[in-house]
């Protein structure tokens, strides 16, 4: 074994096959939320952990659930030992890469299931059985209604970004699948936060969980520089494309905050001759798998991309987010700059505000505990200034839920 995987990684004492997976994938050290979550898992604990992208938690429960199943028994046909649960499609599709990648070295049979495509290469795959299935919850139950997956042999359910699932309604759908699955087994629950009806969750689906957290918020903000170029409204399509051209910046993904504001800013990018696509919920699972390969293999510069669709990107070497539009939720903002600034490396996020968005601004400033530094570009002053920025440390309330419309399986 190289020494380059530290003896952190080896003394967890996963298989042979995954630490040879491990040092193919380059890895040396494991992050904080893989040191806390390994163990645990391998010694059968359900887990409860605060942990979003790009702080290793894939790998984390990823990691010790393959070296269980490489012990367990053979998977019957149209069963599955082990569920993933997601909450769009992106994330599912990024999650199954890492399971195919850390289990490449092993005899383990996985796919993923999700929404936006058709259904029966789906249900064909399903026949043989998976160790691993990782789904999004409405086209999983699809799957189900049509008798293509077989929970009796399920051994292990993860649900990633919990909190996100029920921020989109998904919550009749997991209690439909939680009376599907055995109620012995082994339950692993991540989330960005620990809100009251995460919480509540939680209860009905862990069991004595060892709770982890990582403190994301911190990890993600102090990798990342950020500022803020007050500007009007009607300008910062304007002033985007000056900074672009100005900057020489070639690689950008780019947040607004809805699918009509990502078609008509990707228009005038093209428009102006910069290489552009987008990403949301009206585009057809083709194009948006596309328009991703596309970008991370420098075909285009810009990707302008919605929150909901944009969960679960992963981006190795992006140097730089641009928030368009600042988020509708405040913990939106640490997901996006999330993007940047991941493993280790540094990277750079900045924000178009303008006086309406004055509010927003300081939840941000509040959620991460940090007044933004203010750029001013000459030609681009806002006829209304921003008020000065008072920051405000004391803890936010959690919200009550609200009642959700009943999702699509096409975020």
């Amino acid at each position: 074994m190289s020494e380059k995987i530290s003896e952190k990684f080896t003394g967890f004492g996963l298989s042979p096959a995954l630490l040879k997976a491990i040092e193919r994938q380059k890895y040396e050290d494991p992050s904080p939320i893989q040191i806390q979550t390994i163990p645990a898992v391998m010694a059968g604990h359900d887990v409860l952990a605060a942990a979003q992208t790009g702080t290793g938690k894939t790998a984390a429960y990823t990691l010790p659930i393959l070296d269980h199943l490489s012990k367990g028994s053979k998977v019957r046909p149209n069963h599955v030992r082990a569920l993933i649960l997601t909450p769009t499609r992106e994330l599912a599709a990024q999650v199954y890469e890492s399971v195919t990648n850390y289990s490449r070295f092993m005899p383990l049979h996985s796919t993923v299931v999700y929404g936006g495509v058709k259904i029966n290469p789906q249900m064909i795959r399903l026949t043989k059985g998976m160790d691993i299935l990782v789904a999004t919850p409405g086209r999983l139950l699809d799957l189900y209604r049509q008798n293509t997956v077989n929970f009796q042999q399920l051994e292990i359910l993860i649900l990633d970004e919990a909190d996100r699932m029920l921020n989109l309604g998904f919550l009749p759908e997991i209690r439909e699948i939680q009376a599907l699955i055995p109620s012995k087994r082994q339950t692993l629950m991540f989330t960005a936060t620990f809100s009251d009806e995460v919480r509540a969750l939680a209860k009905d689906f862990v069991s004595h969980p060892v709770e982890i957290s990582v403190n994301p918020e911190e990890i993600t903000v102090d990798s990342v520089t950020q500022w803020i170029y007050p500007v009007d409204k009607l300008k910062k399509s304007s002033l985007l494309l000056k900074l672009i051209r100005d900057n020489h910046w070639d690689k950008i993904l780019i947040f607004t905050k809805t699918k009509n504001g990502a078609d008509h800013l990707s228009r005038k990018l093209l428009k102006a001759g910069i290489a552009t696509a987008t990403i949301h919920g009206n585009k057809s699972q083709g194009a948006r798998s596309r328009a991703l390969a596309e970008f991370k293999s420098d075909k285009l510069s810009i990707l302008v991309a919605t929150d909901l669709a944009a969960r679960g990107l992963d981006i190795d070497q992006l140097p730089l987010v641009v928030n368009f539009d600042l988020p509708h939720l405040k913990e939106d903002y640490i997901h996006r700059i999330g993007r940047t600034g991941r493993a280790g490396a540094t990277g750079e996020a900045i924000s178009f505000v303008c006086f309406d968005d004055f509010e927003k601004l300081a939840d941000i400033e509040r959620l991460t505990k940090q007044v933004l530094d203010r750029r001013i570009v000459e030609g681009f002053e806002p006829e209304k200034a921003l008020p000065e920025s008072q920051l405000d440390l004391r803890p936010f309330k959690p919200k009550k839920p609200k009642k959700m419309k009943k999702p699509k399986d096409l975020l």
